[in-house]
């Protein structure tokens, strides 16, 4: 076996894992006037739960732990998928003084996705689908 392989794989891992941390700081909603949001500014407990899930992931990396890392990674697509249906939502709810329907998703459609999520999935992606061989 090639010990080098090996590490690169887990190179690999620990990049994705990179990205998924600083994609957490990066804008991932913006909101007119307001400016734009990054994990802590949405909701300080899914950015801690981003946090604990990525703490997941490199304890499962470094153990040589696919299946921690892949679980952890899944859990990590699964909490951003609820964050952008929750922006969605929320965005929605908060414009539910309007009378009209229409008026309060014309509204909500202000609220916009930034580029930050690209990076998130890019990186929990990369940790699942990044094969280790032992």
């Amino acid at each position: 076996m090639y010990f080098g392989t090996l590490r690169n794989m887990k190179n690999i891992q620990l990049l994705g894992l990179l990205l998924v941390i600083v994609g957490s700081f990066l804008p991932l909603v913006h909101v007119p006037i307001i400016g734009n949001w990054n994990y802590w500014k949405l909701d300080h407990s899914l950015a801690i739960a981003c946090w604990i899930f990525s703490a997941g992931a490199l304890f499962g990396i470094v153990n040589n732990s696919v299946k921690m890392a892949r679980i952890s990674a899944i859990l990590l697509v699964l909490l951003f998928i609820f964050t952008l249906f929750a922006v969605k939502m929320q965005s929605m709810e908060y414009f539910s003084f309007m009378p009209f329907k229409s008026w309060q998703e014309k509204l909500a459609g202000i609220v916009k996705l930034r580029w930050g999520w690209i990076v998130e999935f890019l990186g929990a992606f990369i940790i699942i689908l990044t094969k280790n061989n032992k």
